[in-house]
Order: C-alpha cells, then sequence, then structure tokens
C-alpha cells in the first residue's frame, strides 16, 4: 500500500482540498460509499486484476487490507493491516490489485470516494468475496495509514 498526500489551501472565500499527485492516468470509474452506520462492516472483498485508490470526502473509516495468498483458498491467517483513513488527513489511499479490504466508519455520515482501473463490465470477473470472520491475523493498528 501506498499513500499519496494532498493538502488544502484556505482563504476568504473557502478552502480547496487537493491531492495534485495523485495520477488518475489509470482511473476508469470511481463510486462513493456511505455506510448506514458505524457498526456496518463492508467486507471481505479482493480484486484480483483491479486495483483501487480511497480517499475520505467527510469523517473517516477504518480500513483493514489484506494480501490474498491463494485465490482458490486463501489462508485465514493471512496478516491484516488495520488503519484509520481520515478527511482531515487528504491522503489518498491505493490499494494494489491482489489485495482484500474491510471498511467500517468511524464517524457518522462517513463518506469514502473509491477510484477503480477497470470499468463495472469487468467485476463479475474480479470479485472475490469472504465472510468478515475469515481472516482472523490481525498485525497492527495505526492512527492513519502510513
Amino acid at each position: 500500500m501506498e499513500t499519496i498526500q494532498g493538502g488544502v489551501a484556505k482563504d476568504h472565500r473557502g478552502q480547496i482540498r487537493f491531492v495534485n499527485d495523485f495520477d488518475m492516468k489509470l482511473v476508469k470509474r470511481f463510486y462513493i460509499i456511505k455506510n448506514a452506520d458505524t457498526t456496518l462492516i463492508r467486507g471481505w472483498r479482493a480484486h484480483r486484476i483491479e486495483q483501487r485508490w480511497f480517499y475520505v470526502l467527510s469523517g473517516s473509516f477504518c480500513v483493514d487490507i489484506v494480501k490474498i495468498d491463494d485465490w482458490d483458498s486463501p489462508s485465514p491467517n493471512c496478516p491484516i493491516e488495520k488503519s484509520i483513513l481520515n478527511a482531515l488527513d487528504q491522503q489518498v489511499l491505493h490499494v494494489p490489485s491482489g489485495y482484500g479490504t474491510a471498511f467500517q466508519a468511524v464517524e457518522p455520515n462517513s463518506e469514502l470516494l473509491v477510484f477503480a482501473d477497470y470499468g463495472v463490465d469487468n467485476a463479475k470477473y474480479d470479485d472475490y468475496t469472504w465472510s468478515l470472520d475469515y481472516f482472523v491475523n490481525l498485525q497492527h493498528a495505526s492512527n492513519s495509514v502510513k
């Protein structure tokens, strides 16, 4: 995983949030996730060939990330990396192909913008899911993605 740092410019008119170093040449589509509440966890969902980039529009999300070791039968003990993504950090998190994710809103009304490098027609060929309790090997937690 990699983070791409952004920033904010403020003046009397308001503010502009930006991530100027995010090269969007590969992006084919985007969508926005807004969980119904802070107890819901979306996951585990993985993509063998699609990569994704995540940007928090408002609030914050806890994100768990796991590298899939075997697409037919992944080990439940694959290491899970846990981090907090916060809108105030102005960061884009890049998750390369080959990883699974699970997300939980930490604050009510949090919104997560997701960019993908394949069109929606590809989704049915590259969508792998497991139950929330499938992966069990939490490695560490941090306040934000490094």
